[in-house]
């Protein structure tokens, strides 16, 4: 395959591999994202073999590969993925964990073209350009920026209303998605789900994480940050507490104060017309019931 287009969270992402390109192969996962678009938020313009940073370039991010196991998180690798920086243009340099250690990986981009290029070495003849963990850079990106909001959490929409429930690891998310469905909810998630101020409102996606994901959508009613706890409790947050609990759930590269910026506005401003709760709940049907009593 030479090009195909992808709709994520109303995104339309065009990828094509250029004349120096491999054949692009899109993961499972992507499937039925997989659309027909006659114009792109972005275009990604797919290169084999090794790109060589600017000489000038600064690194401005470096992250360490880290993974959790049994709520524990350890290091595995000090670097993961940097973030380089040259004039206008932004460069993010990877590996990629679950594959060859030869295969690397630079997507060179600017936060202000619609036209992207990504270079893959190690991978042969065929490759996917979105292979973990190159798919939440592209989507993070894309939030920073259009203005949305990419965040940990899992939602749920019961009886036309969608609810957001965020929290650090091990708060409870995975639970309570499982508790809603087994309540006859349409989950929307349960991990990663970007946030956007459409014409009808803020709603919330799905992103493909499962390889059985399809794309969701729900209108976004209120916004639980929770808790595990030894009875259920409702407690709304307000102003700079609100702002400060959901941000501390988004996704987010701190490296730069611009994008931090206009995430912090894009908070706000959701947090001023959506409510915001604490919630400490007992992993049972129970909670449901209290949320809905609470409507």
């Amino acid at each position: 395959m030479r090009n195909y287009c992808l709709n994520i969270a109303g995104y339309n992402i065009r990828v094509e591999s250029a004349e120096d390109g491999p054949e692009i192969v899109p993961a499972e996962r992507f499937l039925r994202n997989i659309c027909s678009c006659a114009d792109y938020n972005i275009l990604i313009k797919v290169h084999s073999g090794a790109f060589v940073l600017p000489e000038e370039s600064e690194r401005v991010f470096i992250a360490p590969y880290i993974v959790e196991i049994k709520g524990i998180k350890t290091k595995r690798r000090d670097n993961f993925w940097s973030v380089y920086k040259y004039q206008a243009d932004l460069f993010i340099a990877t590996n990629f964990p679950y594959s060859s250690p030869n295969k690397k990986a630079v997507l060179k981009f600017s936060l202000t073209t619609r036209e992207w290029d990504l270079w893959i070495a190690g991978a042969g003849d065929a490759c996917d350009p979105f292979e973990y963990p190159l798919d939440g850079f592209v989507l993070y990106y894309l939030t920073a920026i259009n203005g949305d909001i990419m965040i940990h959490a899992s939602g749920v929409n019961i009886d036309r209303h969608g609810y957001l429930f965020s929290g650090i690891s091990g708060k409870g998310k995975t639970t309570m998605a499982n508790l809603w469905d087994k309540s006859g909810a349409r989950i929307i998630h349960d991990d990663r789900i970007i946030l956007r101020n459409t014409s009808s409102g803020y709603r919330m996606f799905n992103t493909p994480v499962y390889n059985d994901d399809k794309p969701l959508e729900s209108s976004l009613d209120k916004i639980f940050i929770i808790d595990h706890g030894t009875s259920n409790k409702l407690l709304p947050v307000k102003g700079a507490s609100a702002v400060s609990q959901v941000m501390a759930n988004c996704i987010q590269h701190n490296w730069d104060s611009e994008i931090i910026a206009r995430l912090l506005g894009s908070v706000s401003i959701m947090c001023s017309s959506i409510p915001v709760y604490n919630l400490f709940f007992r992993p049972d049907r129970s909670v449901i019931d209290h949320i809905l009593e609470n409507e």
